[in-house]
């Protein structure tokens, strides 16, 4: 595996994490097309998938019943999804001084089967330091809205998701997840209410950008 370090000087790895319906793509999009006027070299990318390989774990993870896997199961699957996203993308696309936006990292990953699907912290841990060693994001931008908000927009989006079809109390547990995670490391995430417009939600974010990173 390529030296992968989080001193980088002219790449950052910015995550984008959330509940459903909290407008990821839409965010990641957004600053993408600010970093393009800038000249910001990168590039966006999602999870589970970015590659062809693990876009046909994605597949496997999102279609099909709602208990067609258990916690455990999905932490496995979503751990390999992410060791060849980041092996033939991510790192490369950083090792090259591309500024990579991803749609979900693994904090989703503990926020759903971590917490939700109760597999526990310790369990996430472990395996992503098999899978990533030291390395995480430079910026995690977390956006929260209240549940029954983000559930309603993502099934206006007419294709819903195994994730989508969970229960309530599934949805709040992801909820409360992404917030404990956001307490536990305040250097790194930053929550942001997406509960505005697109525009007010993408001001915030470029605001918290351009605070911690040089875009020239």
């Amino acid at each position: 595996m390529a030296k992968i370090a989080n001193d980088k000087t002219q790449s950052y790895f910015i995550t984008f994490e959330g509940g459903e319906g909290s407008g990821k793509s839409t965010q990641i999009q957004m600053l993408a097309d600010k970093l393009k006027k800038n000249n910001v070299p990168h590039i966006t990318t999602r999870e589970p998938g970015g590659t062809p390989e693990s876009e046909n774990i994605r597949e496997l993870l999102m279609s099909g019943g709602k208990d067609r896997w258990d916690g455990v199961t999905e932490l496995l699957l979503m751990s390999a999804a992410r060791r060849e996203h980041c092996r033939k993308i991510i790192w490369p696309a950083l090792e090259n001084s591309q500024w990579v936006l991803c749609d979900r990292f693994v904090d989703s990953t503990m926020a759903y089967q971590g917490y939700a699907h109760g597999t526990g912290r310790a369990a996430v841990e472990q395996i992503q330091n098999v899978v990533l060693h030291q390395f995480r994001p430079d910026l995690t931008i977390i956006l929260d809205m209240p549940i029954d908000v983000g559930l309603k927009r993502a099934k206006a989006r007419g294709k819903t998701t195994r994730f989508d079809n969970l229960d309530e109390q599934f949805h709040q547990s992801v909820r409360d997840a992404f917030l404990d995670i956001a307490r536990r490391e305040p250097n790194r995430c930053t929550v942001i209410d997406a509960s505005g417009s697109m525009e007010a939600v993408h001001d915030a974010i470029w605001q918290v950008v351009t605070s911690r990173f040089a875009v020239t």
